[in-house]
Order: C-alpha cells, then sequence, then structure tokens
C-alpha cells in the first residue's frame, strides 16, 4: 500500500478513536470504577472483538448485515440488552464502597470476555468498517482484501494504543475521586447511567 494512504488513514482513525463513542466511554467506566488494569483489560477484549468486524469487512459479511434488517436487528437488541444487563447489575451495586486496594470485583479475565462481547455485539462497528476502508482502499494496487485487512489492523493497533492511555488517565481520575467520598459512593450509579445511555444509543442505531 502507498504510505500517503495509510497515513492518511490513520489520521482519519486516531480521530474516530478518539470522538465519544460506546467503546471509549466503555473503556473509562471501567477504568474509573475499578483500575486503570481493569480499562486495559477491558481494551484488550474490545480489540479482539474488532478482528471479527474486520474479518467480517474483508470477507463480505458486513455487507450481508447491512442489507439484512432482521440480522442488524438481532445483533443490535442483544447488545443493547447486553448493556443494560450491566447497568442493571451496576444499579445494584449502588452502595458498595470503592477502595484502591480491593477495586477489582471481576477478574480480568472477565473483563476482558466482557469488552469482545461489548463489541462484537455492536453491528455498527461492522458497517463502520464497511465504510469506511474501500475509501483507502486502491484497486490499482491490487489485493483489495489484503489492503482491507491492513487498514483494520492499523486500526486496531492505534485503537489499543489509545484505549490503554484512555485507561491510564482515568485511573489517575479514580485516585482523586476515591479521596472524595461522596462522589465515590456514586460511581456505580455513574456507571450504570452510563451503560444505560450506551445500550439505549445501541437500541437507537439505524442501518
Amino acid at each position: 500500500m502507498e504510505l500517503s494512504s495509510l497515513l492518511a488513514f490513520l489520521g482519519a482513525a486516531i480521530i474516530l478513536t478518539i470522538m465519544p463513542g460506546p467503546d471509549n466511554l466503555f473503556v473509562l467506566a471501567q477504568s474509573i470504577t475499578q483500575d486503570k488494569k481493569a480499562g486495559i483489560a477491558t481494551s484488550l477484549g474490545l480489540c479482539t472483538g474488532l478482528l471479527v468486524h474486520i474479518g467480517a469487512a474483508v470477507l463480505g459479511i458486513s455487507a450481508i448485515i447491512y442489507q439484512s434488517t432482521v440480522i442488524f436487528s438481532i445483533v443490535k437488541f442483544a447488545g443493547a440488552a447486553y448493556l443494560l444487563y450491566l447497568a442493571w447489575q451496576s444499579f445494584r451495586a449502588k452502595n458498595d464502597a470503592f477502595t484502591l486496594e480491593h477495586q477489582n470485583i471481576h477478574t480480568l479475565g472477565l473483563l476482558y470476555r466482557k469488552g469482545i462481547l461489548m463489541n462484537i455485539l455492536n453491528p455498527k462497528v461492522s458497517l463502520f468498517f464497511l465504510a469506511l476502508l474501500p475509501q483507502f482502499v486502491n484497486p490499482l494496487l491490487g489485493h483489495v482484501a489484503l489492503q482491507m485487512l491492513i487498514l483494520g489492523m492499523v486500526f486496531l493497533v492505534q485503537a489499543l494504543i489509545l484505549f490503554s492511555l484512555f485507561s491510564v488517565f482515568a485511573g489517575k481520575v479514580r485516585e482523586i475521586i476515591i479521596g472524595k467520598p461522596t462522589i465515590a459512593k456514586r460511581l456505580n450509579i455513574i456507571q450504570g447511567v452510563l451503560f444505560t445511555f450506551i445500550g439505549i444509543k445501541i437500541a437507537l442505531s439505524k442501518q
């Protein structure tokens, strides 16, 4: 691929990744309510989920999802239901105390799997890659599928780096919040509201 195309794609990918969306909000929520390790584990899960969407775009499966209202609706409502379930769990734990020593209720492995599921159950990600990747592919160079795969991996790597930085930043914010008991006691409620917002946003998304 041409270096200019890769750099242009990287710039677009960075801008799109730092814009507020379900994935980075999810990472921030995990990092603030647990710690930076939780956020990084979630980031790894989300980026693993990206592999599924990248593969779907390269193989043309995303196009099938885009053309099928039924498949799109099933996936998006499953994703919305999962987020609302996480919101319900957060609201149930609204009175749980937060400490720097015992912040991880779930194992990092569970958080990793949660990130994968969160990403896979968002059909808008597949449609996003379906719309974005072809714009930076040069058919004259041939190997279109390989070009899309390379672009997808570039997106994945930069997303993992940025999500990890978000986790570190949010972890620092958590340390400040923990010192303020009034705010700390409301972290689970804030997380529940955030999950509810993301879930509703996915449920209302259109093809």
